[in-house]
């Protein structure tokens, strides 16, 4: 008995051994476990709870101004009050209560974004106030059934349209004005990219309002007040088709070009330059961002923050343009229009002008104006818009003025020299209308033909150029190459081609069709009645022939200057000059520039087409033209074949003998009767004389 007491005891210990022998090598394994852990996976655990989230949010900087060539302000900015948001990756809820205490204390602008509501907006915005009437509008099993057709992508996509269904008329009209106003908010909120500043309201914010908000940021996460800008025009309409547009903050960067300014740092919601002069100088007018890194915790608490740049003005534009002499240039231009279009008849169609003002020497556009007559549809009277960028996005036949360029070419390809002469007579080509000089003037030579405008002299060059011989009543024989070595050499001095100038969508003119059974087409090609030109053309050709042969970039920047101005200086530090670019330089003998240089003046004597400059104290020269053209304005769906009209322009430049002024003008459509009015040349008189008296 007390053996087997023995017996059962021993194995008793025994079990208790092997038990406490067990655990102790399981709480020693686990010991060599933590400590394993501890050693090799210690950081990486402890990163994984201390683990934050480096955000970083970059704010706007006020945008460069612009100015005209003396510094007066073109472009400015007007500060404003700005209510902005930014969505840290709030909940739904989060939002919708941000948006309902900020609609108490602020008003929204009902015409700008209550009415962009739409019936989705506020079914979503219903079902938001409505969470739990959610599983009464989709039962369990209609979602079930969702689940299955659809793939985890779109199956959210599914049950939310059928849920929005559900929602009816009445449910979304019980919306008050405030849960619209809420909902206007809520629509901006969600509309942005997260950690990007987005516009709740910028316009007509009242100092109340903005402390009302400023008061009670604490409890609107994500909200905060701001200063902002628009951009103010001192002059009006004066010159804003080429200073640009700016887009708004609603609309910020365009859809089209999302990528490629987001690559380049913008937020959705910043503005841009969307035309022209605004556009084409954004990366020096958008200035710096001010960039500040905020860190968050795993609780999305922001924990600290630090500003990694700091926010940089746009720098300021100054233009070659002079907005005083603009301004008077416009006026006459606007004067003329009006006078010829109501003193003279058969000026139905004329309803624009173009002058341009340029330094032959370096490109700098003093001047670049447009005016066009508009109906208001309302009133029924005339209204003057402004057309400036006309200049450079409309082309035109322009007539005699190219004759200079026609000249030259002749002597070029040596079918001319100075002086040598031709008849003028009444050429007849077979297959072709008679083609005249607008007088039939005999024997005359080079400066003869430029001074009284032959039309005759530059045909028979163009045929000579053409390899080609002509006879009365025969046909006229040509080498289709001549077309080619024409326009080539025009292009040479600005005509036909690009001139170059700093603005976006200059175009570059059309040229008529070459066709081998119509060679007569040459000789309007060599009179400027068969390609199209710009003004702006005009007027680099000009100035190629005043500086003696070089072709010159034309620009409207003069100059670029810091934002920050200093205690004593009136403007900022000078970044960038813009210097003359000369495109090429003419293949020409000096003594032909000479000659037609020459020409030139006569044109502006007595006994020349230009001879109303006559006595002009500032030796003027330059050509005139006239061109027989065919109707493409607004009107030209009114007709079914476009009526025959008569397109008036004018080249000069002054003083003769050291050119500091070339001027363009351009009016097309004048006038269908025989005989009309020549607004080219009292326009270009009324310009140049302004120019000079404003010079004293």
């Amino acid at each position: 008995m007390g053996e087997k007491r023995r017996k059962r005891k021993f194995q008793l210990s025994l079990r208790l051994n092997l038990l406490f022998l067990l655990i102790f090598f399981l709480f020693s394994a686990l010991i060599l476990r933590l400590g394993f852990v501890q050693i090799v996976y210690g950081d990486e655990y402890k990163r994984e709870v201390d683990k934050t989230e480096d955000i970083v949010i970059s704010t706007t900087v006020p945008r460069g101004e612009i100015y005209d060539r003396n510094g007066n302000s073109i472009v400015s900015n007007k500060g404003k009050n700005a209510i902005l948001y930014t969505n840290w990756k709030y909940k739904p809820d989060e939002l919708r209560e941000t948006a309902e205490k900020l609609a108490d204390l602020i008003d929204m602008d009902s015409k700008k974004e209550l009415d962009k509501i739409t019936d989705i907006d506020k079914k979503d915005y219903w079902l938001l106030l409505h969470p739990k009437k959610v599983k009464e509008k989709v039962t369990v099993e209609e979602d079930n059934a969702l689940k299955e057709k659809f793939s985890d992508k779109d199956y959210q996509k599914q049950f939310n349209e059928l849920l929005r269904s559900r929602v009816t008329a009445g449910e979304t009209e019980s919306l008050t004005a405030h849960d619209l106003e809420s909902l206007a908010i809520y629509r901006l909120m969600t509309s942005g990219y997260y950690y990007t500043p987005i516009v709740i309201k910028n316009d007509g914010v009242t100092e109340e309002e903005l402390a009302r908000v400023s008061e009670n940021l604490s409890s609107m996460p994500g909200v905060d007040t701001a200063k902002d800008w628009d951009r103010t025009y001192e002059y009006g309409d004066t010159l804003k088709s080429v200073l640009g547009k700016v887009s708004s903050t609603q609309k910020g960067i365009p859809a089209e070009q999302k990528d490629e300014y987001l690559a380049k740092g913008y937020n959705m919601n910043d503005r841009v330059g969307l035309s022209y002069i605004e556009k084409q100088y954004e990366d020096v007018l958008r200035g710096k961002k001010q960039a500040v890194e905020y860190v968050k915790d795993k609780k999305d608490q922001i924990v600290s923050s630090k500003v990694l740049s700091e926010g940089k003005a746009g720098s300021d534009l100054f233009l070659s343009i002079d907005m005083k002499l603009q301004l008077e240039v416009e006026k006459i231009i606007e004067e003329e229009l009006r006078k010829t279009k109501a003193g003279y008849a058969g000026t139905q169609f004329l309803d624009r002008a173009f002058v341009v003002l340029m330094d032959p020497h370096t490109g700098e556009v003093l001047t670049m104006a447009g005016k066009q007559l508009v109906k208001n549809d309302k009133t029924g009277t005339q209204e003057v818009q402004d057309f400036a960028l006309g200049n450079i996005t409309t082309s035109y036949n322009v007539g005699s003025a190219v004759k200079g360029a026609m000249v030259l070419t002749g002597y070029k390809e040596g079918v001319i020299h100075p002086y040598s002469t031709m008849l003028d007579e009444v050429m007849s080509v077979k297959g072709s209308n008679d083609f005249k000089s607008w007088k039939v003037m005999n024997t005359i030579n080079d400066l003869q033909a430029l001074q009284q405008s032959s039309n005759v002299y530059m045909a028979k060059t163009a045929i000579a150029i053409g390899k080609g011989h002509y006879a009365a009543g025969q046909p006229l024989n040509i080498d289709l190459q001549a077309y080619t070595t024409i326009r080539n050499s025009f292009g040479e001095m600005g005509l036909g081609v690009r001139t170059g100038i700093d603005l976006p969508n200059e175009m570059a003119g059309f040229k008529g069709d070459i066709n081998p059974n119509l060679p007569a087409n040459l000789m309007f090609l060599s009179i400027g009645q068969y390609d199209t030109y710009t003004n702006m053309q005009l007027a680099q050709y000009i100035s190629t022939i005043a500086n003696g042969g070089y072709r010159i970039e034309p620009h409207i920047v003069k100059e670029i200057r810091s934002s920050g101005k200093g205690k004593e200086e009136k403007y900022g530090v000078l970044e960038q000059e813009i210097k003359p670019n000369v495109l090429n330089k003419l293949d020409m003998k000096e003594e032909w520039m000479n000659q037609v240089q020459k020409g030139f003046r006569m044109v502006m004597q007595p006994g020349g087409t230009g001879s109303v400059f006559a006595g002009s104290a500032y030796s003027p020269a330059g050509k005139t033209g006239t061109a027989q053209a065919f109707y493409d304005g607004p009107m030209r769906g009114d007709y079914k074949m476009p009526p025959e009209v008569m397109n008036v322009s004018l080249v000069a430049y002054a003083p003769y003998e050291n050119p500091e002024v070339a001027m363009a003008v351009m009016v097309p459509w004048v006038y269908t009767t025989d005989n009309g009015p020549s607004p080219n040349l009292t326009i270009g008189k009324k310009v140049m004389d302004k120019y000079f008296d404003m010079k004293k």
